[in-house]
């Protein structure tokens, strides 16, 4: 299939010389060409003219099989029409002929065409089943023959002849024996001899290549298992097992376990175990051994002073035919009783112990003996747990427990000792005696906080008082050395934050109070978002140790805005003196100002007759505006762009509409309540010529809301810069966004401290001149606000409005840092 894509199709053999008696012309094709591959010219070969072959009709007649060539009627040319498969068409057979009839009328004649199919290399070997599983005796003699069933190809000629290789083995090879002019046997050869011990398992992998270019291969995996036969005689694992009893031991004691191992299976690998020859013949009276398990128990009592030393011979033997053995000694040691214990004595003890005690210092004086003698009485001491004390030996028998290393109470603040003594008897005797050592406290501890910074949330209008977070540092000293008092440190909020200094600048103690013994966070004012977004300051714990010590941490107090502020209409954008109107309303209540503009005659549907501006001093959803056209409803000639605030024509315009359109708009917030502002808006319709008049004497005197017709290409450029802008704040929130993920990840491992609760959304928004857009995440914070309750409703980012018309704005604070303590989060898709 390759070589036909790759290469050029082409006509291998024409034959178009007329036979004297038949009239027969012959082609030749290459199975898989592609359809429209031109086979022959055949009318040319027919001897016709141009035009001639279409004008006779000259058409294809398929004997006795699906024809996959046609006639093609304009040149006349034998083309391919469908898939030419040779293995389909003719099998094995060779040559592969297409034998067609073609017709020729006016006058009617009949010509003979065959066209012969050529095979290429597209089918490859393949074996009858993908694994082949063979049992072989480990006793097989080299040279030994087993037969395999070889690949068969689909393909004829060269491409059907095929060779075997197989993966390298030093056990076998593969043969081919031809057993007659059309077929071979496939042999597997073993070359050297099986061992089951060695290897139990071979796999090998025979490939079958053809001879085609390029070749084609096949594969099949051989899986070789080797049967066992008895050709190895059990191992002992040790030749010499040597024991040692106590003369005192009692009856059923274990004394050995010996153990063989037979590299065979089945039978040939069940093992016995038993007792031959045995120094002194007396031994078999004493000692027993578990046929199977071979565990040698004691069966009579020993005595040192007659039979100090046993030998016993073991044999193990397996169940194959003939039966092979092997054997083992078992030198068995009986022991003189060591019947006295050593004694500890305390004669001294210091106790508590400072943690800062040095290393070296004395805590207890200790005595040791032991009344045996020999190497039954010499006794060696020591000390568990190793550390932190430690033995030191004055002299014979007196041995001082000293501190080895520094003590930490806040880690161990009491150690049970235990010295032990062990004489050298065999088996060795022990005693023990435990010592209770009690640390006593210094003030070596600061107070610690759970976290470096804590985040704190509080909604705006909060009451006085309210509890905001609960702050908790811990000392690990004990009594007055790990009781801890809180404060407010330092910081604060205003034009003079940065340097603590300033007219504006107010010191965080006038917002916040911390109780001294509980660490609650406490709220002395109501907070307002548009004064103060994020107040940091920070608190101080300190203990009530000599010298005392103190730990810091930075407290981040972001107040959560509050729909309190209610849609301001701003001025034209010419910064004329035209008319506008401000209002602050609930979602019930409104105020109102007029608004005009012009728009011509004929003006077309969505052409943009004016622009509500508006700005809303709030945050986040409280500060996404949308406008609505109230008056008149229905199907008017304009409406309003739900968040541009564009009015624009909803159709052409008529002159049944009027010289004059009233509408009045409604600007509300997303805040729950909403607030809205009203404005009203008078168009006037006009001829062309007058709209543009009046469009250009409204931009000198920087009157009305925006031309009609006479400033398109202004609006454009407008628009344009608009949307430049919007693109930057929106990139400018973006990464704000992704900077509070990063600091939220990292906050993650740090301990935390903070009283936090409740999930709810955190929404992100920015609104622009021309719309805005939102981001709503839902999370689940641990946070404290001022009315008690849980929320989480958090807007971590402002709008991007033009300040409202009045008193100067204030300054706006800095972006706050991200929140940490998120317990969970799931992120709902963006909203329209």
């Amino acid at each position: 299939m390759a070589v036909c894509v790759r290469a050029v199709v082409r006509v291998l053999v024409l034959q178009a010389a007329w036979a004297l008696g038949g009239g027969q012309v012959r082609y030749s094709v290459p199975e898989e060409a592609k359809g429209g591959t031109v086979v022959g010219r055949l009318a040319q070969d027919l001897g016709l003219e141009a035009g001639e072959a279409e004008a006779r009709r000259l058409r294809l007649v398929a004997q006795g099989r699906r024809a996959s060539v046609e006639v093609s009627g304009a040149s006349g040319a034998l083309v391919v029409s469908s898939r030419l498969d040779r293995e389909e068409l003719c099998g094995k057979s060779a040559p592969c002929a297409l034998r067609l009839e073609v017709l020729l009328e006016r006058p009617l004649r009949v010509f003979h065409v065959e066209v012969e199919v050529t095979d290429i290399n597209d089918n490859a070997p393949l074996f009858p089943a993908a694994l082949v599983n063979l049992s072989l005796s480990e006793n097989s003699p080299p040279g030994s023959r087993f037969p395999l069933e070889g690949a068969s190809d689909a393909d004829i000629g060269a491409n059907a002849q095929l060779s075997y290789t197989l993966s390298p083995s030093e056990h076998f090879g593969i043969e081919e024996e031809n057993s007659d002019l059309r077929s071979k046997s496939l042999f597997l050869v073993l070359k050297k001899s099986l061992d089951r011990e060695s290897l139990a398992e071979h796999r090998l992998l025979l490939t079958a290549s053809d001879g085609g270019r390029p070749s084609l291969t096949g594969t099949v995996e051989l899986v070789v298992l080797v049967l066992d036969v008895n050709d190895n005689a059990p191992q002992f694992n040790q030749s010499v097992y040597n024991a040692r009893l106590s003369e005192d031991a009692s009856e059923g004691t274990l004394v050995a376990r010996v153990g063989a191992t037979d590299p065979d299976e089945g039978m040939n690998r069940e093992l016995t175990y038993k007792i031959g020859n045995s120094n002194p013949s007396s031994a078999s009276d004493v000692f027993r051994i578990d046929a199977k398990s071979g565990e040698i128990r004691l069966t009579g009592p020993l005595d040192f002073e007659t039979v100090p030393l046993y030998e016993l011979h073991v044999k193990a033997q397996d169940k194959g035919t003939p039966p092979l053995s092997g054997h083992c000694k078992v030198v068995v040691e009986v022991l003189d009783v060591n019947d006295n214990a050593p004694e500890v004595w305390v004669t001294s003890l210091s106790v508590p112990v400072a943690e800062d005690a040095s290393v070296g210092t004395v805590v207890a004086l200790l005595s040791v003996s032991d009344r045996d003698s020999g190497a039954n009485g010499r006794v060696r001491c020591a000390v568990w747990p190793p550390s932190p004390f430690g033995l030191v030996a004055t002299f014979a028998g007196s041995y001082s427990l000293v501190l080895r290393e520094a003590l930490d109470r806040e880690r161990v603040s009491e150690y049970e000792v235990e010295v032990r003594a062990e004489d050298g008897g065999a088996p060795p005797l022990r005693a023990s005696r435990g010592l209770r050592v009690p640390v006593s406290d210094v003030n070596d501890n600061a107070p610690a906080f759970a976290q470096a910074v804590y985040t704190v949330l509080a909604r705006e209008n909060n009451a006085a008082g309210a509890e905001l977070a609960r702050l908790w540092a811990r000392d690990p000293d004990e009594a007055g050395n790990g009781r801890v008092s809180y404060s407010v440190a330092e910081g604060g909020a205003g034009a003079g934050s940065g340097s603590g200094s300033g007219p504006g600048w107010r010191p965080a103690s006038s917002y916040v109070s911390v109780d001294a013994e509980s660490g609650r966070l406490w709220a002395l004012q109501p907070l307002d978002y548009e004064e103060l977004q994020v107040l940091q300051f920070e608190v101080r714990a300190v203990d009530a140790g000599e010298p005392p010590l103190c730990g810091n941490a930075t407290v981040q107090l972001f107040v959560v805005d509050e729909n309190d502020n209610a849609p301001a209409l701003l001025p034209p954008a010419g910064g004329g003196p035209g008319p506008w109107a401000a209002g602050e309303a609930s979602s019930a209540s409104s105020s109102s100002g007029s608004l005009w503009a012009w728009a011509a005659w004929g003006a077309p549907a969505g052409q943009v007759v004016a622009k509500i501006r508006a700005v809303d001093a709030d945050s986040g959803y409280n500060a996404w505006l949308r406008y609505e056209l109230w008056e008149p409803r229905g199907k008017g000639p304009f409406r309003v762009g739900l968040y541009s605030g564009e009015v624009s024509t909803a159709r052409a315009l008529e002159e049944a509409d009027g010289p004059r359109q009233r509408l009045l708009i409604v600007v509300r917030d997303h805040g729950e309540p909403s607030r809205s502002a009203t404005a009203t808006l008078s168009v006037s319709l006009v001829e062309g010529a007058e709209a543009a008049l009046a469009a250009a004497g409204a931009v000198s005197a920087g009157a009305g809301l925006r031309p009609a017709a006479g400033a398109e290409g202004g609006a454009a450029a407008a628009a344009a810069a608009t949307n430049v802008w919007l693109v930057v704040a929106i990139c400018a929130v973006s990464s704000l966004f992704l900077l509070a993920v990063v600091l939220y990840g990292a906050s993650r491992w740090a301990p935390r401290a903070a009283v936090l609760a409740g999930p709810g959304p955190a929404t992100l928004v920015c609104a622009s001149e021309v719309g805005s857009w939102s981001y709503s995440q839902r999370q689940s914070r641990s946070l404290c606000v001022a009315d008690g309750a849980g929320k989480s409703d958090l807007m971590v980012f402002s709008p991007n409005c033009p300040p409202p018309p009045g008193p100067a704005p204030k300054e706006p604070p800095q972006e706050p840092p991200a929140l940490l303590d998120t317990v969970s989060a799931t992120r709902p898709p963006l909203a329209p």
